[in-house]
């Protein structure tokens, strides 16, 4: 066999540098993430952009563990203010950047001598697909405890709304949010029941088309449209009807009072 001519050896070597270089880069493993909680959620949430929300269980389940791990940690020795617990969650998602969001709804209200303590968040990669996380604690003599968790409905923003005081044994309040991604945002809205231990849904709406809730002293009231009717007059350029659901509260949840149309 010939000897290569010196000529060809210093490519040869650079051919064989590149193709040894080549095989030690396969061999590279993904680096670890960020040390510290926040580094952790950037470097999962940065897999979601362009998952579908179907798709993306494994993923914002493993975030939702952490937060949830986390902030039962940080929550157990003491009896924060909503603030607080706010700040907190911001905290968590601090390195998130444009298009993910970490965004907190929280609240805190007093019941039986303790604080109900929603610490909830909406996790987002885009304008529709999101996964909302609420979690319920107790606090006490400067302790707090998780009680619950439920993932309120998908694709929607995370507010809360309270019902007046009617001297019920449970705490009830409204989750609500709006989902985009027609002409007009629809709502969903699930009336809980907080018993201590678990939330129940003691009435809900889904999708309501433009849909606007104000609670009253003993009445909900909900103004929206109807979609196929309000495509049909604007496309006949006339202006459609506007309806307005009135719910009374009772110990069991709403009852509908009326249902009637109004000007747009």
């Amino acid at each position: 066999m010939q000897k290569p001519k010196a000529r060809y050896l210093p490519w040869m070597l650079v051919l064989a540098y590149m193709f040894a270089g080549g095989l030690a880069e396969g061999k590279k493993k993904v680096p670890p993430p960020p040390p510290g909680l926040p580094g952790h959620v950037k470097t999962l949430a940065e897999q979601l952009p362009g998952v579908m929300l179907e798709d993306a269980e494994p993923i914002t389940g493993e975030i939702q563990k952490l937060v949830v791990d986390h902030m039962v940690e940080w929550m157990s020795p003491r009896t924060p203010t909503d603030v607080d617990v706010r700040r907190e969650l911001e905290s968590v998602f601090s390195l998130l950047h444009y298009p993910l969001f970490g965004q907190p709804a929280v609240f805190a209200s007093l019941w039986k001598g303790s604080t109900v303590i929603g610490a909830g968040y909406t996790l987002g990669w885009n304008d529709f697909d999101r996964q909302n996380v609420l979690m319920i604690f107790e606090s006490r003599d400067g302790k707090s405890r998780l009680a619950t968790l439920t993932n309120f409905v998908p694709r929607v923003d995370l507010h809360y709304e309270f019902l007046p005081p009617q001297g019920w044994d449970d705490f009830r309040f409204f989750t609500y949010g709006f989902r985009l991604g027609k002409s007009q945002p629809r709502l969903t809205v699930i009336l809980y029941s907080f018993d201590g231990q678990n939330l129940k849904s003691l009435w809900e709406a889904h999708d309501v088309y433009d849909g606007k809730m104000n609670v009253q002293q003993d009445r909900v009231v909900i103004r929206y449209l109807k979609e196929d009717e309000y495509i049909r007059e604007v496309e006949a350029k006339r202006k459609p009807p506007r309806h307005e659901a009135v719910y009374r509260i009772t110990p069991g949840g709403l009852t509908l009072e009326d249902d009637h149309e109004i000007p747009f």
